[in-house]
């Protein structure tokens, strides 16, 4: 069971109640939703909630839902449902990532006969009488109800109105800036770069001159062209230098750490803000953090919490933070 035992690397990496703090700082969907998901952005019956699942779903007609309670196998008669691998996918969260695509749904699979497998075996054993499985059923069902509770009061809350606004408001409050267009030949010395501009000047092609040139990897096939960037994406004295320029100039020589660039400005235009479909999931997840902060506290104010250490509780406080009122 190769994949299963690769899954188990990749996670065992990942401090103790790892998951369940994903599962608290994402939004979550709810089963039928989470399923949906799946299939439209992966064509398979499970796999968690990805950021670019509205992407995948634009370009391909939404598949239905598979039913939660369709069997998919068994095990010893048991059986394994779509709403068990999404149970998993759940579980498993990003890391599925890691896995190509059309391998999901039989890493999923894998871990469920896995899981029955022992789970069997357990039982067979008389598993359920061990204090300690006692102990550990209750934690899970905590854990499940806290799911079910946060899907329900938390994530089912979060409507698109409200992912809207919150757009429109972070939009608005974000500066607006430039984009410039450029081509550059880059060389190694400034003796280098002066013959170059003495090139161009002279009535040189600038694309032609930077395939015959530019040691720029990329340069023979590009002629140097660098595309729209804005000011960040460049180290600064390229980006100084080329945001100075108007239009068609042609910079003297300018060092980086790179070699020395002689700068062609192609265009300039006002730099794009996000979308709506590119910011969505980002403020999704935002607007989920910031409700279930406000759930916790509420229910936190409401709830006697007693911790005898007195040091404990103290460090218990730190890590909780503070109430909100």
């Amino acid at each position: 069971m190769g994949d299963t035992t690769r899954m188990r690397a990749v996670r065992a990496g990942r401090p103790h109640g790892a998951d369940d703090f994903m599962i608290s700082t994402m939004q979550p969907a709810t089963l039928r939703g989470l399923l949906k998901i799946l299939v439209v952005a992966f064509g398979l019956a499970a796999l968690p909630v990805a950021a670019n699942a509205q992407d995948a779903a634009s370009s391909a007609e939404p598949a239905p839902a598979p039913e939660p309670g369709a069997v998919i196998a068994t095990v010893g008669g048991e059986p394994i449902t779509e709403a068990d691998l999404a149970f998993v996918a759940e579980d498993i969260g990003p890391d599925l990532n890691s896995i190509p695509q059309d391998q999901i749904r039989a890493v999923l699979l894998a871990q469920m006969i896995d899981l029955k497998l022992m789970a069997q075996a357990g039982h067979a054993q008389g598993v359920e009488d061990d204090e300690l499985y006692k102990l550990r059923l209750g934690y899970l069902t905590d854990r499940a109800l806290r799911r079910a509770y946060t899907t329900q009061a938390i994530s089912g809350t979060i409507t698109e109105d409200e992912i809207r606004a919150e757009y429109d408001r972070q939009v608005a409050a974000m500066p607006s800036e430039d984009e410039v267009h450029a081509r550059h030949i880059l060389v190694t010395t400034e003796d280098d770069a002066k013959a170059v501009k003495a090139e161009l000047d002279a009535g040189a092609d600038f694309a032609t001159l930077a395939k015959e040139k530019s040691i720029e990897p990329n340069a023979k096939q590009s002629g140097g062209d660098l595309g729209y960037f804005t000011a960040a994406r460049m180290v600064k004295p390229f980006a100084d230098a080329a945001f100075a320029m108007e239009v068609g100039a042609v910079s003297e020589p300018v060092q980086t750490q790179f070699g020395w660039h002689v700068i062609k400005v192609e265009d300039r235009r006002p730099a794009a803000k996000p979308t709506l479909d590119q910011l969505a999931p980002q403020i999704g997840q935002q607007l989920y953090v910031q409700k279930y902060r406000a759930v916790f506290d509420e229910l936190r104010k409401a709830a006697t919490i007693d911790i005898s250490d007195e040091t404990l509780r103290q460090q218990v406080d730190a890590q909780l933070g503070p109430v909100e009122e």
